[in-house]
């Protein structure tokens, strides 16, 4: 099977993954964080199709089944406590949020002399 397309954006609050799956349904993907800190997205897609011709008493069936599976490095300022993914339009995007940045401040004593 040969892979989704994948897209990768990203803004100054997170990245954005889009996977294209079209027809997919969210119970055939998997989206995880494994043991080793990587993004795991899995999907599985099922398609059935019967053709019954009642007048020979025929029936046909055709299976067609794909699996995807890929793991992705993360970059070391994703906040994987908050990752989030959905299924739209034959679309997965998972949304990988940036921690903030802690604002230093540039407060300091100033020794009188």
């Amino acid at each position: 099977t040969t892979a989704p397309a994948v897209n990768v954006k990203e803004d100054e609050k997170a990245y954005t993954m889009e996977l294209a799956a079209p027809g997919i349904k969210k119970e055939y993907c998997r989206v995880s964080i494994n043991d080793d800190g990587n993004l795991c997205i899995a999907i599985e897609n099922k398609h059935e199709h019967k053709h019954e011709d009642k007048h020979h008493h025929y029936l046909r069936r055709e299976f067609s089944y794909s699996n995807y599976e890929q793991n992705y490095t993360l970059p070391e300022d994703v906040e994987k406590d908050k990752i989030s993914a959905k299924v739209e339009d034959g679309i997965l995007t998972v949304v990988l949020p940036k921690m903030e940045k802690e604002q230093k401040k540039v407060g300091k004593a100033i020794e009188v002399s």
